[in-house]
């Protein structure tokens, strides 16, 4: 992975692990449920983003390398794989 892409997934790590914080907070000040709930909501979409700007960079690179250099078939393996990773 480059620095910048790096960068960039570092940051929002970091971001969602002051929300996660947060959210402890909330539940030990018996914060009102939907509240909860809501930012529950917004560390998944979150997470949602990280693995979007993972997979990105991986299919821009490593996928990409695999097909160049006739691995096609671990290529068609990772891909599936995380396909089946992200519908569940």
């Amino acid at each position: 992975m480059d620095d910048k892409n790096k960068s960039k997934v570092v940051r929002r790590l970091k971001l969602i692990e002051g929300q996660v914080r947060g959210l402890q907070k909330m539940v030990d000040s018996d914060t009102y449920c939907i509240d909860v709930i809501t930012q529950t909501s917004a560390v998944k979409q979150g997470l949602s983003n990280v693995e979007d700007l993972l997979l990105e960079n991986h299919l821009g690179s490593c996928i990409l390398n695999q097909v160049k250099s006739g691995q096609t078939s671990r290529a068609k393996a990772e891909i599936l794989k995380v396909y089946k990773l992200k519908r569940k």
